[in-house]
């Protein structure tokens, strides 16, 4: 009887971290998408500030032209 006790223990403790790895991969799975959104916004950002930038220049450039 005390062998059938140790091996429902250890299935309950394999049960319980089953549930655990299911929730951290979860959570996981969650920031990951955080972190794609978040980058797809940088990229987004950079490639605006970068035609501002080049903008300003071609701008400047015209200017120096024009003096």
């Amino acid at each position: 009887m005390d062998k059938l006790r140790a091996l429902e223990s250890t299935v309950d403790a394999l049960i319980a971290r089953c549930q655990q790895l299911a929730s951290d991969n979860r959570e996981l799975r969650r920031q990951e998408a955080d972190w794609l959104r978040e980058r797809q916004l940088l990229i987004k950002n950079t490639e605006t500030a970068r035609s501002r930038v080049e903008a300003m220049i071609n701008r400047l450039k015209g200017l120096t032209q024009d003096s």
